[in-house]
């Protein structure tokens, strides 16, 4: 299925338009991108560093998790609203960007390391909320989480540059 109308579609709108001939408009969506990882990288990485055991140990886990988790949802809401901006301004370019498909596909896997972790260790947070170290499962998830958003990070720098 060749998207590529569809996506020239999507770049043809006013507001698209807009985005890419601005000289402001852009750097500005790409700016408070950059701003929404940041938040959505460093509160992932607090509870990523509390579930490997390496950090924040004096405090629950779930009370963590429960005290972060609003503004890691918030600024990844940013984000997406953001990057869809930018993606509608050049998603013709985008969609043959190798940078840009590893980072969607990385997000993907981050989000699917989220559920599992969720659906396993989380539910029986109960039993290790407050030991060291906490259960294989929860560290696990905690790395590939780190590992998974730094690659986004990563990747996502590389989209301008490939």
């Amino acid at each position: 299925m060749d998207i590529q109308p569809l996506l020239q579609t999507l770049q043809d709108t006013p507001v698209a338009a807009f985005i890419r001939e601005s000289g402001s408009v852009f750097p500005l969506l790409e700016s408070v991108h950059v701003i929404g990882i940041a938040i959505v990288y460093g509160t992932i990485a607090v509870v990523d560093l509390r579930l490997l055991g390496v950090a924040s140990h004096r405090r629950s886990a779930l009370k963590l998790i429960q005290d972060l988790l609003p503004y890691t949802w918030v600024a990844f809401v940013v984000c997406v609203m953001t990057g869809l901006l930018m993606f509608c301004a050049n998603g013709t370019t985008y969609v043959q960007n190798t940078a840009f498909l590893w980072k969607m596909g990385l997000l993907v896997l981050a989000g699917l390391n989220m559920g599992v972790f969720h659906l396993g260790a989380f539910r029986r947070i109960g039993e290790w909320d407050t030991t060291l170290p906490p259960p294989s499962q929860a560290r696990v998830a905690g790395f590939s989480s780190l590992a998974l958003w730094a690659g986004v990070i990563f990747l996502g720098r590389w989209i301008a540059f490939l």
